[in-house]
């Protein structure tokens, strides 16, 4: 039984379709459809029921998937056990933040390849939470407060923000003291989230309100250079309109709690090789240097 049929298999049960699964693959849908096929064949029965959204696992192949996905991991593992030392092979998917992403860790990742010539690396930017396990990613890198979930998260490196707004809005509205003031005030937030806040050892919760959402932090920026509104921004997106005068800090005095960067990753009982290189290579660029 090849090894390429099980993991094709695998990635076309995860996707949830042939289509989805080649464009994950970086192959043609000709190519994962005979390489189901010939799985199919080999076992004798059908995994795979197809259907107008895609496909769907049959019995056998819900049972199935769950050895294949096994055997894939452990054939994984027993050839890093073998490789030399420090060659990485195969591909790493990542999930990365289109907030950051592009400008703090578009680097990395490129360095990561450079290390490791044997190594395809491939990096999909957005804000939105990624089903891991479902989308086919290796690994995650988060940044800011991570929301309790049953992955596996390491702390790569801190990250500040601080509330902001521009000089017209300060002008306009006045600028709040204390976090229960901040009720009077536009919000410009990604959703419905509370915003945390240090009143000397004690963390305060308050729940802002707004009227301007947007789900990327660059955009979160463009509204408060507008003068909409206060938003809690991280240094790295702020800190040349600060220096700049262009925005200016609110309510220093209560300043949000430290968050971080992480690298996430779905549960198990060791991370891969080629996870915890780049981890190695985060830690080595943001433990020291917050973003």
């Amino acid at each position: 039984m090849d090894i390429e049929d099980l993991r094709t298999f695998v990635d076309v049960a995860d996707a949830g379709g042939v289509s989805p699964a080649a464009r994950r693959l970086g192959v043609t849908k000709s190519i994962v459809s005979r390489r189901l096929a010939r799985l199919e064949a080999e076992l004798g029965v059908q995994l795979l029921a197809r259907t107008t959204r895609g496909a769907a696992l049959t019995e056998a192949g819900a049972t199935f998937r769950e050895h294949a996905a096994r055997a894939c991991a452990e054939m994984d593992a027993a050839r890093e056990a073998i490789l030399p030392n420090g060659e990485l092979r195969g591909r790493l998917r990542i999930a990365a933040p289109l907030t950051f992403g592009p400008t703090h860790f578009a680097s990395v990742f490129a360095e990561m390849a450079r290390r490791h010539p044997q190594l395809h690396v491939h990096a999909a930017y957005s804000d939105r939470f990624v089903d891991m396990v479902a989308e086919g990613f290796d690994c995650a890198v988060r940044v800011g407060y991570l929301p309790d979930s049953n992955l596996v998260a390491r702390c790569v490196g801190p990250l500040y923000g601080r509330l902001v707004a521009s000089p017209d809005y300060v002008s306009a509205n006045g600028s709040p003291q204390s976090p229960n003031e901040l009720g009077a005030h536009e919000a410009l937030m990604q959703g419905t989230e509370p915003w945390q806040f240090m009143d000397g050892d004690k963390v305060v919760t308050v729940h802002p309100r707004g009227r301007f959402k947007a789900d990327n932090g660059t955009a979160l920026l463009a509204a408060a250079l507008s003068g909409l509104g206060i938003a809690w921004l991280p240094d790295g997106l702020t800190r040349e309109h600060r220096d700049s005068g262009a925005l200016v800090q609110v309510m220093p005095r209560h300043p949000p709690p430290p968050a971080g960067i992480y690298v996430i990753r779905p549960p198990g009982q060791h991370p891969s090789l080629k996870v915890r290189a780049l981890t190695d290579l985060l830690i080595e660029c943001f433990d020291h240097a917050p973003a």
